[in-house]
């Protein structure tokens, strides 16, 4: 936009003291508009470019770090359930001792048979 207003008054100017004649100074008028133009659309098209290659770089850099967090979730969801079925084998065990170790148990007197505690 700055290209553009800086371009129409320097057109201006050059139209107030032209030493040229008006048949001169209007080519030289539109080959300054057609290079203002032209640099416009070449920063345009840079601007564009840099921001899509930007937001690209910033897509893939977002993937890569969430497939990083969902693995270490992952790992750490595994540590969990591995740590729990441990912990669950342990109580397995420490119950069928507590059965086995009961006083006054007698082997199939008994009318209603001892559950297990999980």
């Amino acid at each position: 936009m700055a290209l553009i207003t800086g371009a129409a008054i320097g057109a201006g100017i050059g139209l107030l003291y032209a030493p040229e004649s008006g048949e001169e100074t209007r080519k030289k008028l539109r080959k300054d508009a057609q290079d203002a133009q032209d640099r416009f659309n070449k920063k345009y098209q840079e601007t564009t470019s840099n921001l899509s290659d930007r937001a690209k770089k910033a897509r893939v850099d977002f993937e890569h770090r969430l497939e990083e967090t969902l693995s270490s979730a992952s790992h750490k969801a595994d540590d969990i359930l591995a740590a729990m079925e441990t912990k669950l084998d342990e109580l397995r065990k420490q119950n069928a001792k507590l059965q086995k170790d009961k006083p006054g148990k007698s082997s199939g007197s008994s009318s209603t048979p001892d559950k297990a505690v999980v």
